[in-house]
């Protein structure tokens, strides 16, 4: 039984108490918070105690932490936490500052602690079931990877602010699933983007619209397309084409109806927001950590898999400033 704390008690880390509560290899037994009062309420929901950061890692019994705090917090909770004996699943990105990302990614392998960067997208049961045919060669080698990403309603400009920026807080999802599909990061990133979505986003320094172009060493390509609104719904797609066929994951609907007159066929949107589109995925995330922590074995995703998104959203980030390509190798240094 893997005894769990969890650092932070808002919207995202409700989304894994239930997982690890849920999990029959785990349990939630200490929530920490810096406001109290939320890490009481969600403790208290899930049976577990309200606990300060240090006493919890202070606390031998706990074998791992799952980090759900601000993201200026990530590094420094990964190190205190490895320092400490404890795995840990963090969310995302490591850091907002790859420099800071490197330092933690040192810090830890001196640390010798497991940790998985919580890149849920791969374990969609849709996007699963891509890469698992990608990997029993069904269409050949991957050549021109497409994503899609769209957001249905911007967040609050107060979050934009301190997001890091959308390659950096959003599209970086989406760069960690082109290096999980196309089995490699690649050699130079493109980016344009604009505010056009809110103005007050742009205001704030940050885009809402986006489309990067990934550059391989081998010549192949990704495109990955981002916006802060579709007003249909959360629209989440991935097309993969190779050279022996093509693989598609559409996006989850709301149902599966489809009506058909004579005024024409019609069906229902995606589901809306990301809490109804990867619940399942978030599940199947803390599973796959549990197993590998409790067996010893290979963590599906590593820390070096955030440290390498992060460089690909600093990447995108200089590319769109600057107008031309970047190449990964002088972000990385």
């Amino acid at each position: 039984m893997l005894n769990t704390a969890l650092l932070g008690a808002g919207r995202i880390a409700g989304v894994h108490a239930t997982a690890i509560s849920t999990n029959p290899g785990s349990r939630l037994v200490a929530v920490s918070d810096i406001n109290t009062e939320a890490a009481g309420k969600l403790a208290a929901q899930y049976g577990a105690e309200a606990r300060t950061t240090d006493a919890i890692l202070a606390d031998k019994s706990i074998d791992a932490v799952l980090i759900a705090t601000s993201t200026d917090t990530h590094s420094d909770l990964i190190e205190r936490a490895t320092a400490a004996g404890k795995a840990v699943l963090c969310e995302k990105p490591v850091d907002l500052s790859l420099a800071r990302a490197q330092a933690c990614q040192k810090a830890v392998a001196h640390n010798g602690r497991p940790v998985m960067i919580g890149f849920n997208r791969r374990f969609d049961p849709n996007f699963s079931a891509l890469k698992a045919a990608l990997d029993k060669g069904e269409i050949g080698k991957p050549e021109l990877l497409s994503i899609t990403s769209f957001d249905p309603a911007p967040p609050p400009v107060a979050y934009i602010k301190v997001s890091g920026g959308l390659f950096r807080d959003m599209m970086i999802h989406d760069f960690d699933m082109a290096n999980f599909l196309m089995g490699a990061a690649p050699v130079s990133v493109s980016a344009v983007g604009s505010s056009i979505v809110d103005p007050a986003i742009g205001q704030a320094g940050d885009v809402d619209t986006a489309v990067v172009t990934l550059t391989y060493s081998d010549g192949r390509i990704a495109v990955i397309k981002n916006s802060r609104r579709a007003v249909y719904g959360y629209d989440q797609r991935v097309e993969l084409l190779g050279s022996e066929g093509l693989l598609q994951a559409q996006n989850m609907l709301e149902n599966t109806v489809v009506k058909s007159t004579t005024a024409g066929v019609t069906g229902a949107k995606p589901t809306y927001f990301f809490l109804e589109r990867y619940m399942p995925a978030y599940a199947a995330e803390w599973a796959a950590f549990v197993l590998a922590v409790n067996s010893g074995s290979t963590l599906p995703v590593t820390l070096d898999d955030g440290v390498a998104a992060l460089a690909m959203a600093e990447a995108a980030t200089q590319s769109a400033r600057t107008g031309g390509p970047v190449t990964l190798a002088s972000v990385l240094g």
